[in-house]
């Protein structure tokens, strides 16, 4: 369990997933939220002398779930860009598309994707609902809805070989004995910046009862 700044900096340099060229964008991009955070509360003002444990490595974490050779990735409601303006900055070679509907955070993605120069990110700017149906290999979603609803919401962007890597925080257990009504091999992985926290991960076959 990595339990403090120093430790989740530490964390990203041993685990094999951040070279120093990502960790000196990682540190431009939490020094510039920390400022933007002034103007409009991307993330809570509690949380920003946390920012590596509590979003950048809590994003981080995911990416041992995932086959190097993943090509894109969907983050759905990524609000300040967690978990994916982080997946981005530790993988330049995957595709890397972010869905938000909140207009000031939208252009917030935008400018800090330029100014960190990700040339593997695209931000679209829409509700969930009005997005055009793409395939990917690995969808994430942070605190962005209620288990059932979610995978309702964005089922049409899995294949029966995409991975889904969802935060869910206390209630990831709960969360998932109460699914009913699809196929998947859903189950719950330790957070490590959270003792109390999971991350539901696993592939989706779809609605039971259907053809794949």
């Amino acid at each position: 369990m990595i339990e403090d700044e120093a430790g989740a900096r530490d964390w990203l340099l041993t685990s094999g997933i951040c070279d120093k060229a990502a960790m000196a964008r990682l540190s431009q991009m939490a020094e510039l939220l920390a400022q933007e955070n002034e103007r409009q509360n991307l993330i809570s003002r509690n949380s920003v002398a946390r920012m590596w444990l509590r979003h950048i490595v809590d994003s981080a974490q995911l990416l041992p779930y995932v086959p190097r050779e993943t090509q894109s990735w969907l983050d759905l409601g990524s609000g300040a860009g967690f978990p994916g303006l982080v997946i981005a900055v530790l993988r330049p070679d995957c595709r890397v598309a972010m869905v938000e509907s909140r207009a000031r955070r939208v252009e917030w993605l935008n400018k800090i994707s330029t100014v960190l120069e990700l040339e593997n990110t695209e931000v679209i700017g829409s509700r969930l609902e009005l997005v055009e149906s793409r395939k990917v290999d690995v969808i994430s979603a942070r605190a962005f809805a209620p288990l059932p609803r979610l995978l309702t919401l964005s089922a049409r962007f899995s294949t029966d070989q995409t991975i889904w890597l969802l935060p869910k925080g206390r209630s990831a257990q709960q969360e998932l004995d109460d699914l009913r009504g699809w196929q998947h091999t859903f189950h719950v992985k330790q957070s490590l910046t959270e003792p109390q926290a999971g991350v539901i991960v696993g592939t989706l076959a779809g609605k039971k009862g259907t053809c794949p």
